[in-house]
């Protein structure tokens, strides 16, 4: 498996893998396709059916157009069998194609290629399943974020120290922002009104209100284009960071507890990624939400003294219960259902925490065999129910 690195990146939302992914691949194309009189970008299957409503294209013209006019192709209808999140990037130059390379955004920010140019980071993880890593945890007298820092090495708790800076100043900076999202859908920011309820309950449902305030922070941020971070994907940012950041303020654990949570999260994030998949184009919400919830089980339980069995099975539950969610975002914006998923599973994963901390960590279900269920139940789904907007809530919703 890949570094942390990989999984946890630093961008601007409302998506990984149809805003941060395209990006990155128009900077690369044009860094060696230059002196063009224009570019043609083509995007195919979802990247073309959500595009508009992810800046699809408007983050591809704020690299290309810098150096050329651009047009942008829209072929919705066309899925490449490589992966649904396609494109297709044309240099123009006195009427002729003078170079074209096909790219996906595979999720996560991610890209790859047929040609394998784009050959995956380097391994460092050689246990590329839960149950051997829980194996090993139980031989060494170990916990998950040992492991992560066998593989890593130390400097990796320098990285994860700034993923959690960022990760709090997005929700910081989302509780205080207030006002319409863009897009046209009309969704008010609710995070700071459910933060100023929450001061007016006491006990679990100020706690409850606080995990909901926080979610809708990030994932407000998220839809607004604003910085956040992968965890695994823009889409599900706001899982994670709400609830580690409710347990480091109401239970003042200390800043490397949570590093360390945050370490475990990815571990299990890094599985998921590894053995399935953590695009929404490829296996629906499951594989965004669903592991995020897991990712944020998983820590939670470890910050509440669980064993590796235990952290496992509140990982496995987080992911379980989000089996078949759609990715159907209306009229292609990251927004409505995704900023609720957001809060709702943040508070489904701490749920999972208290379910597996009461057990005694035994559980028949593994969480490797849910990733291979995900990924199952995901390429079984009918392409209209993975990110294309063309089914689901997406299609019964009609926008004034």
């Amino acid at each position: 498996m890949e570094s942390l690195k990989e999984l946890y990146k630093i961008g601007n939302g409302p998506s990984s893998s149809h805003t941060m992914g395209p990006k990155r691949a128009a900077e690369l194309f044009t860094g060696h396709c230059r002196g063009v009189d224009a570019y043609r970008v083509t995007l195919y299957g979802s990247l073309a059916a959500t595009g508009r409503g992810h800046l699809t294209d408007t983050v591809i013209r704020s690299v290309l157009e810098r150096s050329a006019p651009t047009e942008i192709v829209w072929k919705p209808e066309v899925v490449l069998p490589f992966h649904p999140n396609g494109m297709l990037f044309e240099g123009v130059k006195q009427e002729r194609i003078v170079d074209s390379w096909t790219v996906y955004s595979v999720g996560g920010g991610a890209l790859a290629d047929e040609a394998g140019t784009f050959a995956r980071a380097e391994h460092i993880y050689p246990l590329t399943t839960i149950t051997q890593i829980k194996e090993w945890c139980y031989r060494e007298g170990k916990t998950f974020w040992e492991y992560v820092e066998d593989c890593e090495g130390p400097e990796i708790w320098d990285y994860l120290d700034r993923i959690w800076t960022v990760m709090c100043r997005t929700i910081e900076r989302g509780l205080n922002n207030d006002g319409v999202l863009p897009g046209g859908l009309k969704v008010a920011r609710k995070a700071s009104t459910y933060l100023v309820k929450s001061k007016s309950y006491t006990d679990s449902l100020s706690s409850r209100a606080k995990i909901y305030a926080y979610a809708l922070a990030t994932s407000e941020e998220n839809a607004s284009g604003g910085e956040v971070v992968t965890a695994p994907t823009c889409g599900s940012s706001g899982v994670v960071p709400a609830v580690l950041y409710h347990l480091s303020t109401s239970r003042d654990f200390l800043r490397i507890r949570i590093l360390r949570a945050l370490a475990t999260a990815g571990l299990f994030g890094n599985v998921a990624k590894t053995n399935s998949s953590i695009s929404g184009a490829e296996v629906g919400c499951q594989g965004e939400v669903g592991v995020a919830c897991a990712m944020a089980a998983a820590a939670a339980c470890q910050l509440f003294g669980g064993t590796p069995s235990q952290i496992e099975y509140a990982a496995e539950m987080g992911l379980e219960h989000h089996l078949g969610l759609t990715c159907d975002p209306v009229c292609g914006l990251v927004q409505v259902p995704c900023i609720e998923r957001n809060a709702i599973a943040a508070a489904r994963a701490l749920d999972a925490n208290i379910y597996a901390t009461l057990s005694d960590g035994s559980h028949l279900v593994s969480y490797d065999k849910v990733v291979e269920v995900m990924n199952e139940t995901g390429h079984n789904l009918p392409s209209l129910y993975r990110e294309t907007s063309e089914g689901g809530l997406a299609k019964r919703y009609t926008r004034d």
